[in-house]
């Protein structure tokens, strides 16, 4: 190979390099955003955070490497770091969150360096060029390159890394990749490359590719110190860690670490979201469930045969396949989603009502706590105004509230918020609520909210029979709050304000953190 080929061939590796770096760079800086919500809560903030130190050091970097004095040895080192502090990211997070309850610390500790040997990256390639003669290079040309290989990472990542890999092996493998680029570094400017390198790389290489090969057995060590029971299913989508245990005849479902039911217990919560709403709706043909992918709340509904139509709406399509098709999962709701009177919609609750035109006597919402924006909005006076165009004229809806005595502020908000929106029947009057709780012993008090067009009944109500807890001495009794759980002042929660989630946000780590 001519001198003038060899150079063009060693600037084609560097931009070749510049993009997989990149790539590697993002992929790393989305899982530890991922991570961040998915352990610390509130995405909003954690990405906001993660994104802003992964920044800033990336600048730190780029201004330490004027300081490096051989431009490839730099790179090198800072491709073999990389691989090991990024691809071991992830496990060790889960791993120290298991055993030992911390992550902020070594997660933006982690961060700082990733940012930070990210941000040599760039500087100490276009040096490298500079040396080698590459007489065409420009330096937005890299520039070019690194910002394809982040767009590159941004569509892979939710698409092709999270289903397929999950968060762990996926942190292993994108640090192979940067010892990858390491290694054939070395191997294409051989003459530059010292014994030490060739060594460390190779130590790295083979550490990385033993943990990417035992990538599930870590997973299961990490998960068998976060959860009591045996692990039965653990599965990452597009949109969650979705994870159930089971001990002896016990079933919990878990979504991103937090337990969404306990099958000992959750007719303490099914029975009181169903019940009331459809007891107290004068008619209940049509029923829509906004939520509720385990088709608990769809068993409890058909226990009324004068049910034609239940529409059943799940932003996650696994969940909803889980638990129709799994014979532990599908039992728990009694085949539900499986009837054939029930219609199940994958999509997001907001988009589906922008759309939607059908009109329903009851509405079940039963959606996760509002600790993000994405979810917050859902308990907006805004979504309950949409809300109230689908309902009939004497349709009734309720609503999972969240802890009235752990968030009560939050719980109180929701109420405020359901009274300040639209009222189609009486134009400038809001929708008449009606708050009450139930013990669940895995979630302590839980409240819900009632909502109609008129002021709602509190007579008794007519109960079918078969049921678990609820009862008509029940049901008067969960319409009282005690004296620590009483309606208190709150703002009405609005697109704009997003005031429940400080609200929810502050209650729970009064008493957890």
């Amino acid at each position: 190979m001519t001198p003038a080929r060899a150079v063009e061939a060693r600037a084609a590796w560097l931009l070749t390099a510049t993009f997989l770096v990149a790539v590697a760079g993002l992929i790393y800086e989305l899982i530890a955003a991922t991570l961040s919500s998915y352990l610390l809560g509130d995405s909003v903030r954690q990405f906001s955070l993660v994104i802003g130190i992964f920044l800033s050091a990336m600048g730190v970097g780029a201004w330490l490497s004027r300081f490096v004095g051989d431009a490839f040895s730099g790179f090198v080192w800072a491709q073999i770091l990389l691989g090991v502090i990024g691809g071991f990211m992830a496990p060790v997070l889960f791993l120290n969150y298991a055993w030992m309850g911390q992550v902020a610390l070594p997660l933006y500790a982690a961060l700082i360096a990733i940012g930070v040997l990210s941000g040599m990256e760039i500087p100490l390639i276009a040096r490298v060029l500079e040396q080698i003669g590459a007489l065409k290079f420009r330096f937005e040309n890299v520039l070019s390159v690194d910002y394809v290989g982040a767009l590159v990472a941004s569509l892979a990542f939710p698409l092709l890394v999270i289903p397929h890999l999950g968060l762990m092996s996926a942190s292993l493998a994108f640090g192979a990749l940067n010892l990858a680029v390491a290694g054939l570094s070395l191997l294409v400017f051989r003459e530059w490359a010292t014994r030490l390198q060739v060594a460390t790389w190779m130590l790295a290489f083979v550490l990385t590719l033993g943990a990417l090969w035992q990538s599930e057995r870590l997973v299961s060590v990490a998960e068998a110190e976060l959860f009591e029971d045996d692990i039965i299913l653990s599965e990452a989508t597009l949109y969650q860690q979705i994870t159930v245990t089971r001990y002896r005849d016990r079933v919990r479902l878990f979504l991103d670490h937090s337990i969404q039911f306990d099958s000992l217990d959750e007719h303490r919560y099914h029975e009181p979201l169903v019940h009331p709403a459809m007891a107290l709706a004068p008619r209940r043909a049509n029923i829509l469930i906004l939520g509720g992918g385990d088709g608990m709340a769809a068993r409890e509904v058909f226990r009324y045969p004068e049910v034609e139509t239940v529409t059943l709406v799940d932003l996650d399509p696994r969940v909803t396949e889980l638990f129709r098709d799994h014979p532990e999962l599908s039992k728990l709701n009694h085949n539900a989603l499986e009837d054939p009177r029930i219609t199940v919609v994958n999509e997001d609750a907001w988009k589906f009502l922008e759309h939607d035109q059908q009109i329903y006597d009851v509405v079940i919402i039963d959606l996760p706590d509002p600790k993000s924006v994405a979810l917050s909005r859902l308990y907006t006076k805004q979504f309950y105004g949409l809300l109230a165009e689908r309902l009939s004229g004497q349709g009734v809806f309720v609503t999972q509230a969240g802890s009235p005595f752990f968030a009560r502020q939050a719980f109180w908000s929701v109420v405020e918020t359901i009274e300040s929106s639209r009222n189609p029947q009486q134009p400038g009057q809001g929708l008449f609520a009606r708050a009450y709780h139930s013990y669940v012993p895995s979630f302590g008090e839980w409240g819900f909210v009632l909502a109609s067009f008129e002021p709602l009944s509190s007579r008794d109500i007519a109960l079918p029979d078969g049921l678990n807890f609820l009862n008509n001495d029940g049901w008067h009794a969960s319409l009282v709050f005690g004296a620590d759980t009483a309606r208190m002042q709150a703002e009405v929660n609005t697109l704009q304000s997003h005031a429940l989630i400080g609200y929810y946000l502050d209650g729970w780590d009064y008493w957890f953190r």
